[in-house]
């Protein structure tokens, strides 16, 4: 992808940023390989740290994580005053945050329609540790390309992205 503007130090900061909601949103689905791999929780206190911050509720259904999500799509992606590079991470960002939450969707559903089944925690496991390890790698991937000033391209992610911040 080309580049749209100059990318300061500054910038990389900001666009690396949003990349804290879907890390923070995925770190539930890890708890089987915490349990198998306890050395990887030190990795991840500082996002357990802002996951507990994100969760508090500010309304019965409203929470942090939810006002943070649409100041950040309304603020930051549809602003053009804004960087390309950083409403470009923002929305990415974004849409990994929502792909951690159809995730979800799709294992409370699976739970209610094959709940009783033997083979369902095994099936959960897998689910969830495949999806905590994609976005971890996703996470650092981004992060990584952030700082170094570059556009971080995931295959679907990052055109979805690109059509949102045109």
């Amino acid at each position: 992808m080309a580049r749209r503007s100059s990318v300061n130090y500054l910038d990389r900061l900001y666009a690396s940023l949003p990349y804290l909601l879907p890390i923070t949103a995925a770190v539930g689905f890890g708890a089987f390989l915490f349990l198998q791999f306890p050395p990887l929780v030190f990795a991840f206190i500082p996002i357990f740290s802002v996951n507990q911050i994100l969760s508090i509720s500010i309304i019965d259904f409203i929470s942090i994580r939810f006002v943070v999500w649409f100041c950040v799509f309304i603020f930051v992606v549809r602003s053009y005053k804004v960087n390309h590079f950083t409403r470009f991470n923002a929305m990415q960002a974004l849409l990994l945050d929502i792909i951690v939450a159809l995730v979800g969707a799709v294992v409370q559903l699976l739970e209610i329609i094959l709940g009783r089944l033997a083979f369902f925690p095994f099936m959960l496991q897998i689910i969830a540790s495949v999806t905590f390890l994609g976005i971890t790698a996703a996470f650092l991937y981004s992060v990584f390309q952030c700082v170094r000033g570059k556009y971080a391209e995931m295959p679907v992610i990052s055109d979805v992205a690109y059509y949102q911040v045109r």
